[in-house]
C-alpha cells in the first residue's frame, strides 16, 4: 500500500514538473494568431531599404503625406511664403490681406499659450517689458513690441502678425515648431482682444488711440527695418 501512494506521489510531481516546464517553454497553439501579433508596418516606420524593396516588387509605397493634404482637425494652411531674398518684403506685406480662420477661440488657453512663448519678452502686460528687457536692465538690450502702446503693432493686420510668429521678423524667430497652426491664431487673436480691450479703456477716458511709449534702452526689437 506504501509503494503504490509513493509511486503515485512521485508520477504526481513529474507530472507537475512537465507540464510547469512545459508551460514556461511552449505557448502552446495560437487561435487566429494574425489577431494577437501584428504584422502590418507601422505607418511612419518604414525604411528607405524597405521602400526600395518593395519598388523591385512593383510596390509603390510612400509614408509621406499627398502634396496638398490637410490632417484632420487642422486649420487651413498659411499659402504666403517666407521671402527668400534678403531685404524682400513682398510676401511680408502680402500677409496684410490674410484673415484669421477661427471662429471661436479658449480664451483662457490662448492666454496660457501667450504667457508661455510670448510673455517673456513682450511682458504678461503686452508691454514689451518682459523679464529679458526689464526696462533695460535685463540680458536682452532692445525693446521687445509694444503690443498696448506701439501704434505700429495696434494697427498690424493679424495676417502679418501670423506671418512673423510663423518665419520669425528680425530678432524674433519662427515659433512654428513651437505652436502649431491653431496655437499660432489663438496667440494673434489674444493679442488682438488685448489691443481693443486697451484702445476701448483709453477712449473711455478721453484718451484716444494710445501712441508708442519711450523706450528705455533701444528700438523696438520686431520694428520694420528701412
Amino acid at each position: 500500500m506504501k509503494k503504490v501512494i509513493v509511486f503515485s506521489l512521485i508520477i504526481v510531481a513529474v507530472t507537475v514538473a512537465v507540464s510547469c516546464s512545459d508551460v514556461q517553454r511552449n505557448p502552446g497553439r495560437v487561435y487566429m494568431p494574425d489577431m494577437a501579433y501584428s504584422r502590418a508596418y507601422e505607418t511612419y516606420a518604414t525604411t528607405e531599404e524597405q521602400k526600395a524593396d518593395l519598388l523591385k516588387r512593383g510596390i509603390h509605397f510612400s509614408n509621406v503625406p499627398v502634396a496638398g493634404t490637410i490632417k484632420r482637425n487642422e486649420l487651413l494652411p498659411f499659402l504666403v511664403l517666407k521671402d527668400s531674398a534678403a531685404g524682400d518684403t513682398s510676401n511680408y506685406h502680402t500677409s496684410r490681406e490674410v484673415k484669421s480662420p477661427l471662429t471661436s477661440m479658449d480664451t483662457v488657453e490662448a492666454e496660457r499659450l501667450f504667457l508661455v512663448n510670448c510673455a517673456i519678452c513682450h511682458g504678461p502686460k503686452l508691454d514689451g517689458n518682459g523679464p529679458l528687457y526689464r526696462g533695460g536692465d535685463g540680458p536682452f538690450p532692445a525693446k521687445p513690441a509694444d503690443f498696448i502702446g506701439g501704434a505700429q503693432y495696434i494697427g498690424m493686420p493679424e495676417g502679418q502678425m501670423y506671418y512673423s510668429v510663423t518665419y520669425g521678423k528680425n530678432k524674433m524667430g519662427s515659433y512654428a515648431s513651437q505652436l502649431n497652426t491653431e496655437q499660432r491664431w489663438m496667440v494673434i487673436a489674444y493679442i488682438k482682444s488685448k489691443q481693443a480691450a486697451a484702445h476701448s479703456s483709453s477712449a473711455a477716458a478721453g484718451g484716444g488711440t494710445p501712441t508708442p511709449s519711450a523706450a528705455k534702452g533701444g528700438a523696438d526689437s520686431t520694428a520694420k527695418k528701412s
